[in-house]
C-alpha cells in the first residue's frame, strides 16, 4: 500500500488510547465539540482525517482506493507503528462504522473496545427479521448518484460554492440530522451555504474538487469491487465488548438500528438511544456521547492513574 500524508488531531497523550473515526460528509471536525471533555475524561483523543477527506492526501493516481478495508489499514497502521499503541479504544458512526467494525475483526487483538453509532451493519436474515432494516427510500438517491456517476455528479459541481451547498443538504435538508441541529452559532465562515456558521465549517473541506471527489470512491467501492482494494470484514462480533449508541431523528439509517446493532454485537452496552438527536452524534449530543464513553471505559482510565 502507498504511503500518504494523513492529518489527525491528537491530544491528551499518556490516556486511554482513543480513536474516533469520522463519516460522510465528515472530517475530523465532527470531533471538536467532544475532544476537550474526552482528553479530560482521561482518553488520549486520536481524530484522523481519512484519506482523501479533509487536510489528508488523496493518495496518487495509481493508487486511487478509498474503500473501507484500505481506511482500515490506514488507521491501524497509524495507531499501531506510527503512534506505537497496542491497543486502543475504536468510536465511530457513518463510513467510520464499517471501518472500526472492520478494524475490530482484522485485528482483534488491538481493538480493547468499540464505540457505535448510526452506521451502517452486516445483515442477518433470520436474527433480524422483523426490523425495519431499510431507510426511507427518498433518502437514498444521494448513494446510487455517488457510487454510480461520480465523475458526472463531481462536473456538476463546478465551483467551491456548487459543491459547499451540496454538502450542506446533508446537514440541513435531508434530515439527516435532528432539526436545528446545526442552526446555532458554531465556528465557521459567514452562514452563507447552510444558513448557518456551524454548516459552514463542516462543509469549508468538501469546497476542493479533488477531496469531493475522492470522497464519493468509497460509495463506489460498495457496488463495485474494481474500485476496492479488498472486501471489508463486516460480520457479527462477539469478541469485542461494544457501547451502542443510536440518534433515532436520522432519516437515512435503518429505523431499527439499536436492535439490529444489539444482534450484531452480543456483548454490547446499551443501546442507548439520544433524545433530539440524528446522525451526526457527537455533535448533537456532545454531553451524553462523552459521558456513555467515560462510563464505558471507567476501569480502562482507573487503570493509567
Amino acid at each position: 500500500m502507498r504511503a500518504f500524508r494523513q492529518a489527525y488531531l491528537h491530544e491528551g497523550v499518556g490516556g486511554v488510547p482513543l480513536l474516533l473515526v469520522h463519516g460522510w460528509p465528515e472530517t475530523r471536525r465532527i470531533w471538536w465539540r467532544v475532544v476537550d471533555d474526552l482528553v479530560a475524561a482521561g482518553f488520549e483523543v486520536i481524530a484522523p482525517d481519512l484519506r482523501g477527506f479533509g487536510d489528508s492526501e488523496v493518495g496518487p493516481p495509481d493508487d486511487p482506493y478509498g474503500d473501507v478495508a484500505t481506511h482500515s489499514r490506514d488507521l491501524l497502521a497509524l495507531v499501531g507503528a506510527h503512534l506505537g499503541h497496542e491497543r486502543v479504544v475504536l468510536a465511530g458512526g457513518d463510513l467510520g462504522g464499517p471501518v472500526v467494525q472492520d478494524m475490530a475483526l482484522r485485528e482483534p487483538e488491538a481493538v480493547e473496545r468499540l464505540v457505535l453509532f448510526n452506521s451502517p451493519l452486516p445483515y442477518d436474515k433470520a436474527a433480524m427479521a422483523g426490523m425495519v432494516s431499510r431507510p426511507a427510500r427518498e433518502a437514498s438517491d444521494y448513494f446510487v448518484r455517488q457510487a454510480t456517476d461520480a465523475d458526472e455528479l463531481a462536473s456538476e459541481l463546478a465551483t467551491p460554492e456548487q459543491r459547499r451547498r451540496y454538502i450542506a443538504t446533508f446537514y440541513t435538508s435531508r434530515f439527516w440530522a435532528h432539526p436545528g441541529a446545526f442552526l446555532d452559532d458554531g465556528p465557521g465562515l459567514a452562514g452563507r451555504y447552510g444558513a448557518s456558521p456551524a454548516v459552514d465549517f463542516h462543509t469549508a473541506p468538501f469546497a476542493d474538487a479533488a477531496k469531493l471527489r475522492a470522497s464519493f470512491r468509497v460509495y463506489e467501492s460498495a457496488l463495485d469491487p474494481e474500485a476496492r482494494r479488498e472486501p471489508p470484514l463486516l460480520a457479527p462480533n462477539p469478541d469485542v465488548e461494544a457501547l451502542l449508541l443510536f440518534g433515532p431523528s436520522d432519516h437515512v439509517l435503518y429505523p431499527d438500528f439499536d436492535r439490529m446493532a444489539s444482534v450484531v454485537f452480543p456483548n454490547h452496552v446499551g443501546p442507548f438511544l439520544l433524545r433530539d438527536c440524528g446522525h451526526f452524534v457527537p455533535w448533537e449530543a456532545p454531553k451524553p456521547f462523552t459521558s456513555a464513553l467515560r462510563s464505558f471505559c471507567r476501569d480502562l482510565v482507573a487503570a493509567r492513574r
